[in-house]
Order: structure tokens, then C-alpha cells, then sequence
């Protein structure tokens, strides 16, 4: 490498500014010191997963577990690991990609549901609220990031942290959505001392005023509204549920009595004919008939609902969505949900109901939506999508991120016996493996009961990912091998930001990855004497070709392939680098 010592002497100036900035920040924080706001104790524990990072480069590698079943789908993501990890390399290749983001992270009871340095939290932790906190600033700090200018974030909580969460997304995300009360049981449970606690919240926040809360398309002109009364013109949609999800079972709560004009109950037919269910709640369509707005039509001698949709200059004026889900499934049917798909009881604690997901959903994201959950779980997430995208063919992709503990109960158990942590034994008994990843499998490829009836599988596409890292000396001086060795272990999070995840090669100076509609080179070596040789192989493909070409800095050979039409060139890995040098500037 003595040939590179200029480089080597850039780096060390590289260096040296990194740090420069660094004390410029802390010199700038203490100075602003708040007088006002939430403050907490930021260094008091510093959170060892983040602190590894300044050494530790984390990068992907796919595990044999995937799933494929109609290849023209979208590839899901699993991936395995601490989620701050997970989003570092997200930042990388999913910088405002996504649509929209879920998560349902610990709520911080003090009833040992999380771990901070491997030390399980409990209520005598005097620093509890502060270390929650922190770890949850620096992951939604890397997750606004990963948002698209129309992106939001939906974020369920409960109490404890409620107020706490809600200053620190004011001071991350800027735009303030609202707050949906979900209402999750009937009934308080042994440790509400004044009142019986049946609702959870959720907070909702956008990257930007761009976002849109999606509703049933409504043509903006005036043409359209083809009925008119002393209210002006409005159109008709019609209140009965239409389509794949229009059954009772789907929502049994959306099947209710309404009463028509000559005093009649009148209930929803599905399109089959049997038991159908209302597209709005108990609740709404209890306001829709108080204003007024909805219009009974008889035919065939039975009453048909409607509701009135009213025309107004360049827009529609429609009741807004109610702040307060109370028709929505609660946590029991999240983990009937569980139950019925592994045949076993309590296999995870408190698991959203997948209709509150796919509530969310249908009302943020396009069909196309990419959907991020990096506290995934069980994952409800990602069944959520998969039935979505069933029931309107849609094409939303999921990206899961989930580690693999166990809980307090199964970690204490499982020593007793002697099994210890990071053993194959140990590993099978975590949440991705024993539940998130079978959850998907079972979901996609189909599955038995306990009774053994069959269970056919909803289709789609997984892969699976485990975390790994590169070691470097520092964040801010990566040595020549280093760059060398991360450029050759980068294949996998590379193939992740170009969606092409099929390696058709690999030898001492290439991998290829294709998608069959497009490839991604990556060329590892220093030595280009057979770069030019792999160009021309990569030239003769009619598709479209990413190449990843080794360099000591930026844009090295940008334009140096230009004549090729067909082919990108960009660098690697300074851009993977500088994405984590910011991410410890964070």
C-alpha cells in the first residue's frame, strides 16, 4: 500500500476534521443548553450496540431461508439483528425510500420487556426514562431519514412513555400528524388502580406537509356529483363494504343494525350474498346519519345505504376519519391470530391485531408502498401487507427488522437447564426464528393447524438477513485493507439497494447479482487490469447494470465508461463509509 500514502495522509486530514466537527456539535449543544423542553440524561450509560458501531462496520448476509413463490412479485425483507444496526445499513440502502413506517417499540412498564446492555430493564432502574430515550432518539433520528418527503410514521404507545415520546418526535420529525386512540380491550386489567385502561396510543408524524391521508378515490370535478338537494350537488358511495375483505369475519364488528325510514334493521350483505360488514364503524355511521348525509335507496324491496359525498368550489367536503378507533380488533385478536397459526397459547405477549396494521396502511400507502417496522416482532407487519396486497393486488413491499431475544422468563428458564446464550439451542427459542420468520412462511407458503386441516398460503416473496460486521480501526480512519475487505463483504446490503438479490457469479475480482431484469456488478479489486474486461462481459447484457467499482475516493471512474448505455458506475465503498460517519456524528 506504499504506493497510496497521499491517501493515506487525506484520510488522516479526513480525520481530523471529523473530530474538529464533532467538538464544533458538543461545543454548539452545550451552548444551547435547553431551559425548556425534554432533558435527559444522554451519556449517562452510553448504549454499548451504538458505541460498537465507531469500530464496527455492520453489513448483511442472507441466510438460506428464503422464500419464493412467484418470482414477478416484490421481494420482502427480514432482517435478523439489533435494529440500530439494521437501520444503519437501511441508511445506506434505503435513503428516502420509504413510504411508510410502523412501529410498536417497548413501552417501558418497568416489567422487564426490554433490554438496554444486555441488562433488562425493571422499575427500581433509576434511569429507565433516560435510557429509553436514548435508544429511542438515535433510531428514529436514522428512521426519519429513511422517509420519503409523502413518508409518515406511525408509532403505538402507551402511558408510560406517552408524553415523554411525543416531545422528542416534535423535536426529530417537525410535522405533527395526530394521535389515534385505539381502543384495545373492554375492561381494565389487575393493575389499574382509578380507571379500567382500554386504549393505547398512536402517534403520527410526517417527514413533511407532502403526506397524504389517503381515502376512496373521488373524481375532483364537478361533473361527477351528478345528484344535487338544498345542500348543493354530491355523489353517492355506497355504505356496504364491496370486495375481497366485504365478509362479517373480516371485521365482526362492522356488522351492525341500521335503521331504515320505515323503522326496518337493516344489515350488510356481502357480494356473495351471506353476511357482509359496513365500510365505516358503529360510531361514524352513527354521525353520517345525525348530519345528515346519508341516502336510502330501495330496489328489489330492500334497503340499500348510501353515503353523500358533497361537492364543494374545487373539492370535496367529506367528515374527516375520527381521532378515535373504536371499532378496530383488539390485542385478544391479535393473539387469537397467533394461536391459530403456530397451535400454541401466549406465544407472544400483547401482538397487534393485523387489522389495525392494515387500517393504518389503506389510509397512508399507495399499492407500490415500501413499509418499514424495525421493532417487528411477531410479525404482524408483515402479515398485514401480505393480506393488503391479496385483497387489492397491490405490490407494497415490507422490510422487517427484528432481533432475536428471548424473553425474561424463556432466558431464565433456559439457563436453569443449561443452555446458554448464543448456542444453536438458545438461538431456535428467539423471536425472529420461533415466531417473526415462520409467521411470514407459514402466511406465504401455507400451513397445517393443530387439527390438521391445510391452510393454503397468500403468495409472495422473502428474503432473510442476518447482521455481520467489518472491523476497522475507526469510523474516521479506515485503513487500505479495511476498504478492501468491506468492498468484498458488501455484496449482499448492495444487492438490498439495487433489489436484485440472485448472485449469477462471484470469484477474487467480481459479483454479479441479477433481478432477470437487471444486474449489479460489484468489482473488489484495487488492480483494475481486469476491469475492463469484466465492463465489456457486462456491456453484452441488454438490461440495465449498477456497477460498483473499488476506489480510494469519490467519482473516481464516473464518466470513464460513459459510452456504455447500459451501464451505471458508482462508487464503493467510501459512499457506505461517510453514510456511517454521519449516522456517529448522529
Amino acid at each position: 500500500m506504499a504506493d497510496h500514502k497521499p491517501e493515506q495522509l487525506q484520510q488522516e486530514i479526513d480525520r481530523l476534521k471529523y473530530e474538529i466537527e464533532t467538538l464544533k456539535l458538543k461545543n454548539k449543544k452545550l451552548k444551547a443548553k435547553k431551559k425548556y423542553g425534554l432533558v435527559w440524561e444522554e451519556e449517562k450509560e452510553p448504549e454499548k450496540v451504538v458505541v460498537d458501531c465507531q469500530t464496527r462496520l455492520p453489513i448483511l448476509k442472507e441466510t438460506p431461508n428464503k422464500i419464493i413463490t412467484n418470482e414477478s412479485d416484490p421481494t420482502n425483507i427480514l432482517i435478523e439483528g439489533d435494529n440500530y444496526h439494521a437501520l444503519s445499513v437501511l441508511s445506506y440502502t434505503h435513503k428516502e425510500k420509504i413510504d411508510v413506517i410502523y412501529i410498536d417499540p417497548p413501552y417501558n412498564t418497568g416489567n422487564k420487556e426490554w433490554k438496554y446492555n444486555d441488562k433488562w430493564i425493571d422499575k427500581e432502574d433509576m434511569y429507565k426514562h433516560s435510557k429509553w430515550l436514548s435508544f429511542m432518539e438515535k433510531r428514529l433520528k436514522l428512521a426519519k431519514c429513511l422517509l420519503k418527503d409523502s413518508g409518515a410514521i406511525f408509532i403505538s404507545i402507551d402511558h408510560n412513555e406517552l408524553a415523554q415520546l411525543k416531545m422528542l418526535c416534535d423535536e426529530i420529525f417537525k410535522k405533527f400528524v395526530g394521535i389515534l386512540i385505539w381502543r384495545k380491550k373492554e375492561g381494565g386489567g389487575q393493575a389499574d388502580a382509578y380507571f379500567a385502561t382500554e386504549h393505547e396510543y398512536i402517534l403520527v408524524y410526517a417527514r413533511s406537509d407532502k403526506f397524504e391521508w389517503l381515502d376512496e378515490v373521488i373524481p375532483q370535478d364537478e361533473n361527477n356529483f351528478n345528484k344535487e338537494d338544498d345542500k348543493g350537488k354530491y355523489r353517492s358511495v355506497k355504505l356496504a363494504k364491496w370486495g375481497n375483505t366485504a365478509r362479517k369475519e373480516d371485521r365482526p364488528k362492522m356488522y351492525f343494525p341500521v335503521k331504515a325510514p320505515d323503522n326496518k334493521n337493516v344489515h350488510p350483505i356481502a357480494p356473495d350474498g351471506g353476511d357482509g360488514r359496513w365500510r365505516v364503524g358503529k360510531i361514524r355511521m352513527d354521525e353520517l346519519i345525525d348530519v345528515e348525509l346519508i341516502e336510502w335507496q330501495k330496489k328489489d324491496g330492500k334497503w340499500i345505504l348510501y353515503e353523500k359525498i358533497y361537492f364543494e368550489g374545487d373539492g370535496v367536503k367529506k367528515i374527516k376519519e375520527r381521532s378515535i378507533l373504536y371499532d378496530m380488533a383488539g390485542t385478544a385478536e391479535g393473539t387469537k391470530e397467533l394461536t391459530k397459526l403456530f397451535g400454541i397459547k401466549d406465544l407472544f405477549p400483547n401482538p397487534k391485531p393485523k387489522e389495525l396494521i392494515k387500517y393504518l396502511l389503506t389510509y397512508s400507502s399507495r399499492k407500490n408502498a415500501v413499509i418499514l417496522d424495525f421493532f417487528a416482532g411477531s410479525g404482524t407487519t408483515g402479515q398485514a401487507v401480505v393480506e393488503l396486497n391479496v385483497e387489492d393486488d397491490g405490490d407494497r413491499q415490507f422490510i422487517l427488522c427484528t432481533n432475536n431475544e428471548l424473553n425474561e422468563k424463556t432466558e431464565r428458564e433456559l439457563k436453569k437447564i443449561g443452555i446458554e446464550k448464543g448456542s444453536a439451542d438458545y438461538e431456535k427459542e428467539g423471536i425472529c426464528q420461533k415466531v417473526c420468520y415462520p409467521r411470514i412462511k407459514k402466511i406465504m407458503a401455507g400451513y397445517k393447524t393443530s387439527d390438521d386441516e391445510k391452510i393454503d398460503g397468500l403468495g409472495g416473496n422473502l428474503r432473510h438477513f442476518r447482521t455481520a460486521f467489518i472491523d476497522v480501526d475507526h469510523v474516521t480512519r479506515v485503513s487500505d485493507e479495511q476498504r478492501i475487505k468491506l468492498t468484498y463483504h458488501a455484496g449482499e446490503m448492495i444487492a438490498l439497494r439495487e433489489n436484485t438479490f440472485d448472485e449469477v457469479e462471484k470469484n477474487d475480482s467480481w459479483q454479479i447479482f441479477t433481478s432477470g431484469k437487471r444486474y449489479t456488478a460489484i468489482y473488489f479489486k484495487e488492480d483494475k487490469e481486469k476491469l475492463h474486461d469484466f465492463v465489456e462481459k457486462l456491456s453484452k447484457h441488454k438490461e440495465k447494470v449498477a456497477l460498483y467499482i473499488f476506489s480510494w475516493g469519490k467519482n473516481e471512474y464516473k464518466n470513464e465508461f460513459a459510452e456504455y448505455k447500459n451501464i451505471k458506475v458508482l462508487d464503493i465503498p467510501e459512499p457506505i463509509i461517510e453514510v456511517y460517519r454521519e449516522i456517529n456524528r448522529l
